[in-house]
C-alpha cells in the first residue's frame, strides 16, 4: 500500500466516524430493492454506494461525486469487497448526464448542500429517476443541534458580518428544503429529524489531531498555521470531554420525496 492510499483509507474512516451514525435511518428509508437501481449522489470514498449495492445484490449502483481522488480509492473498496453491481462516475451532479428514468432510488449522506444552483441540481437527479422513483438523504440540520461545526469554526477564518450562511447549512430549514424539491418537481416531501453523536477521540488533544487530518477540514498551509489550528481546536474541543471521549452533539433532517 502506498503512502496516498493509505491517507485515503484512513481519511475514508474518519468520514465514517463523522456521518456514518446516520446510516441506518437512511438505507431505512431508501428501503433499496434487491434488484434496485441506486443512484448516490456525493458518495465520496463510497461506503453508501458499496451499502446499497449489497443491498440490490440482483440490482446496481452508480456512485456519483465531483472528486475524483475520492473516487479512485472507492473503486478499490468496492474491488476488494468483490462487488461487481457498483460502478463509480466522476461529475457534478447539477449538470450530469445521467440516463433519464434509469433508478429506482437516488440517496445522498450529506451530498446535496453544496449545489450552486440547488432546484436545477435536483431537476436534474429527477429526470434520472424512474416516474415511481424516491429521492433519500441526509443534510445538516439546525446549527444549534451540532457542536461540530462550531469547533471547526475555532480554527477557520471569520465569516463576514452579514454573509449568507455557510454551504453546509444551505438545506438546514424544513421550509427551504420543501420549496427547492418542489420547485425541482418532487412531490411528498417530508424532513424527519434524526441525531447521533460523533466521538472525535480520547481527549481534546486527539480531537484536534482528528479535524487536522480529516479531508474536509483542508489542512494548514504551513507549519505555523497548523500549530495554530491545533492549539484552536483542542481549546475548543476541551467543553466536550468527557469519560467516553469528545463526544459532539450532531443532528440532520432526513429528506424523502417522490
Amino acid at each position: 500500500m502506498t503512502m496516498e492510499t493509505a491517507d485515503r483509507v484512513a481519511d475514508a474512516a474518519r468520514y465514517e466516524v463523522i456521518s456514518g451514525g446516520y446510516d441506518d435511518a437512511l438505507f431505512a428509508a431508501a428501503a433499496v430493492p434487491p434488484a434496485g437501481r441506486v443512484l448516490d449522489i456525493g458518495c465520496g470514498y463510497g461506503a453508501t454506494s458499496r451499502r446499497a449495492a449489497r443491498l440490490a445484490a440482483r440490482g446496481s449502483v452508480l456512485g456519483n461525486d465531483i472528486v475524483e481522488p475520492l473516487l479512485a480509492q472507492a473503486r478499490a473498496f468496492a474491488d476488494g469487497e468483490g462487488l461487481g453491481n457498483v460502478a463509480f462516475e466522476a461529475g457534478d451532479a447539477q449538470t450530469h448526464p445521467f440516463p433519464h428514468g434509469e433508478f429506482d432510488v437516488a440517496i445522498s449522506r450529506f451530498g446535496m448542500m453544496f449545489f450552486r444552483d440547488p432546484v436545477a441540481a435536483f431537476a436534474n437527479v429527477r429526470r434520472a429517476l424512474k416516474a415511481e422513483g424516491r429521492l433519500v438523504f441526509t443534510t445538516v440540520g439546525p446549527p444549534g443541534g451540532n457542536d461540530l461545526p462550531g469547533i471547526v469554526a475555532a480554527a477557520m477564518p471569520p465569516a463576514p458580518a452579514g454573509g449568507p450562511p455557510s454551504d453546509v447549512h444551505s438545506l438546514s430549514d424544513p421550509g427551504r428544503i420543501a420549496a427547492v424539491l418542489g420547485a425541482a418537481g418532487f412531490a411528498d416531501v417530508r424532513s424527519e429529524p434524526v441525531e447521533t453523536s460523533i466521538v472525535l477521540g480520547p481527549d481534546a488533544e486527539a480531537a484536534a489531531s482528528f479535524l487536522l487530518a480529516w479531508g474536509a477540514f483542508g489542512g494548514a498551509p504551513d507549519e505555523a498555521a497548523a500549530a495554530r489550528a491545533r492549539a484552536a481546536l483542542t481549546d475548543a474541543a476541551r467543553p466536550f470531554e468527557t469519560p467516553g471521549g469528545v463526544r459532539l452533539r450532531s443532528t440532520a433532517w432526513l429528506v424523502t420525496a417522490v
